[in-house]
């Protein structure tokens, strides 16, 4: 499987993040992420591309986001 194939596969897949507690009391590093993944308020919504550099974000933030996949055709 090429390069471009494997751009093509993980392309039309979608991540709905949404933020599920507050960032009141939390370290700012924390809020650094959640402002980067695009979060503002509580059950704000966002999609982003499935990739590697979204997930690391997430993972350091799971207790104040739900992730879902989204498929895209």
């Amino acid at each position: 499987m090429s390069k471009t194939e494997k751009k093509a596969e993980t392309s039309n897949k979608r991540l709905r993040i949404t933020l599920i507690r507050s960032v009141i009391g939390r370290p700012q590093k924390q809020r650094e992420v959640i402002k980067g993944l695009g979060l503002r308020k509580i059950n704000s919504e966002v999609v982003r591309k499935d990739c590697p550099e979204i997930w690391g974000m997430i993972r350091k933030v799971p207790h104040l986001v739900r992730v879902d996949t989204l498929e895209e055709k």
